[in-house]
Formats: C-alpha cells, structure tokens, sequence
C-alpha cells in the first residue's frame, strides 16, 4: 500500500469533481432528471460513502446501487438450507464470516451456531479442506457462496479434494455470475440507468468481454473500476464523457490490475468444476436464466445439495422478506435504504431484518455506516 495515497490526493480529486460538474449538463444531467450511474459491486457502494463522494458530486448525478453484494442477493431458502445442513447429527458446517447473520426464515446460522450446531467460519474454501483432513470422521461442508472473484479459489478446493482423495468435504454451491442480473435490470421497464460503474474484483477474473452486451445491445455505458476515491470519480467522468459524445463502450478504468481478457488460468478452473444452472433465483430479482452455477457430474461426489437432498432443486419456496422490508427494491435500483420504513429502526446491524443490512457490501449498512443513521440512532 506503500502508493495508495496517489489515489486519495485531495488535489487530483478536486480537478476530477470539477470536470465531473462540466460533464453533467453536457450528459443531459439535471436536478429534477439526473443522469442515473449504477456501480454494480457494494465494494463500491461502501467506497462511494466512505469517502463522501455522494456528497462532493453535483445535484444532476444519482448512484443507483446495483446486485453486486452476493450476500444480499441471496434468496432466505438457501439460509435455510444452510441451516438443515449444519443442525444434522455429524456435520461442521463452514461459511464465510459475512454469512453468518443474513436472516433466514426461521433464524440465521448465527442463532443456529447459539443453538448448538457446529458452524465455524473460515477464510477461504481451503481452511474448510484442512478441517475435512483434521476430522475424517465428521462431514465437512463449505458454503460456496459469490460471484466470478470467489469462484476459482472454490474450484480448486475441490479439485484439490478430488486429487487428494478427501471423501468427508461436500460444497454447498451458490455461486453466482454478474453479467445475467445485469441484462434483466436493463430489460426491466421499471427501471432507468444510464450508465454502469463495472465491478473490479470481478473483471480481474472475467475481463472485460462478458460486459459487451451492454453496450451492444442496449447501448450503455460501462467502466470498469478501481475501489479508490480517485478511480470511483475516473470512472463517473469516463462514462459521462460517454454519455456527452453519444457513445456507448466498455472501458478499463482499473488497467493496472484487471487485464482485457482476464486470468485465463482462473476461467479453466471454474470451467472444469462448474457448469451453468438452468435458472438461479435471486432476492428482489426473482428467477434468472443461467446466472448461477453447479457442480459438474464428474465432482458430482463433493456435491452438498445431492448429498443432504436439499438446495435449488428440492423444490422449496424461496421465503418471503419481512412485512415492510425494501431490500428487493433496493437492490433493483428503485430505491435507497433510507425509503424503507424498517432501516435503522427495526432493521439495525446488531439485528438485521434483511441482508442488505448485514453484508460488508450491503447498500444499507454503507448508508447506516457513513449516511448518519448511526449518529442519529444513538441520538
């Protein structure tokens, strides 16, 4: 991090938000219609909060906060999956830390973990391998949870698993992808963005191809980005510049880490493992084509859902969100967590009703974090 203040120079930001203001107009920004930017990834959302970019940028710009927390848009049938896996007699069941307190519609793995299941939690798919090899005796599960960025390191667990010969570690695969939501947002007449701020961690993996439908089907915008202040505002001026010329492109803002065509070596590991799903459903978004993946038949041994005959395929409804909770619409786009009556009263971080409010890249806790509720509410 020895260069990470080149990015935070308050100078270089001040002539970004400057050039941002002479963007707007020129991109049809206005007051009352402002130009509408999606960043997809929450890592962006917190960013955009934590250093008050919101509040430096001018009247005519609106973030829309997109699908991009895997955390949120985890339907509560899943959670409680998770939770009829780790309550059965002989099971450690793993997860990321993240995981822990998203609800359910009984309870969360939280409470479940207070109710005597073995839960633990793990900082990668490996740590979940070495518990399988320290308690041959025990069933090991991880649950497999995120988008492109966490998939390879997932992939390889389970072919190190398959090569190692370790028979007691099963993966509860909820992985998902980012182009599919993406394509339904746009296909959705409810909503309205003009542009797109591309997820970063994801790109690193991905590249930039699986984007280029945006541009070339619905004509908009998108940059990839970088998670600093400095690469948020490149990034808002790149697509407003597109925006003032008529164009509609898919560009690399974050050069120095996210290559043209991705990690190639990553790619062929999720490919060897996983193969598309018929449909994934996703909360607020209901059910999408093809946007999340399973297990290939020929690792069909490490699969959590046919082991324990639960997960998408069993047949569950997806659960309903809590009276009066928005994270659907949040989620979408259509509306920010301070329009929800439940946020920072009955929705709070120590007792979340929705996800949004748990994940640390949760729209609601960016706004609860650095938007004030958190001073209001000691208030």
């Amino acid at each position: 991090m020895k260069y990470v203040d080149e990015f935070r120079d308050p100078i270089l930001a001040r002539h970004l938000i400057a050039h941002i203001e002479k963007l707007v107009p020129l991109a049809g920004g206005t007051e009352e219609k402002p130009v509408a930017i999606m960043e997809i990834c929450g890592g962006h959302t917190h960013a955009i909060f934590r250093y008050g970019l919101d509040r430096l940028l001018p009247a005519g710009l609106e973030f829309l906060h997109g699908p991009g927390c895997p955390v949120c848009v985890l339907p509560m049938s899943r959670v409680d999956d998770c939770i009829e896996i780790a309550e059965r007699q002989g099971v450690i069941f793993t997860t990321f830390g993240d995981a822990m307190r998203v609800p359910g519609t009984r309870k969360s793995l939280m409470q479940a973990k207070a109710d005597g299941a073995d839960i633990r939690m793990v900082y990668s798919p490996l740590d979940a391998l070495a518990l399988a090899r320290k308690f041959p005796d025990r069933q090991v599960v991880f649950f497999g949870l995120g988008f492109e960025t966490t998939m390879p390191a997932t992939a390889l667990t389970v072919l190190t698993a398959a090569r190692d010969g370790v028979s007691n570690f099963f993966l509860f695969c909820n992985h998902i992808l980012v182009p599919p939501p993406l394509r339904a947002l746009l296909q959705d007449p409810q909503m309205r963005i003009d542009g797109f701020i591309g997820p970063g961690h994801v790109s690193m993996i991905t590249g930039a191809k699986p984007y280029r439908f945006i541009a070339g089907e619905f004509g908009k915008p998108l940059v990839i980005a970088g998670f600093e202040p400095l690469d948020l505002l490149q990034s808002i001026s790149m697509v407003l510049e597109q925006l003032a010329e008529g164009r509609a492109e898919i560009e690399n803002q974050y050069a120095r880490l996210v290559p043209e065509d991705g990690n190639p070596q990553a790619m062929a590991a999720i490919d060897t493992v996983f193969e598309p799903r018929d449909s994934f459903d996703w909360r607020g978004l209901g059910e999408i084509d093809h946007s999340g993946v399973k297990i290939r038949p020929a690792y069909a041994a490490y699969d959590a859902e046919q082991k324990f005959g639960v997960g998408y395929g069993a047949g569950k409804a997806a659960g309903r969100e809590p009276e009066g909770c928005r994270c659907g619409d949040v989620i979408k786009g259509l509306a920010k967590p301070t329009a929800c009556p439940k946020f920072g009263t009955e929705c709070l971080p120590e007792q979340p009703l929705g996800a949004l409010m748990v994940s640390s890249e949760g729209a609601c806790a960016a706004y609860y974090q650095y938007g004030g509720a958190r001073r209001e509410a000691a208030e």
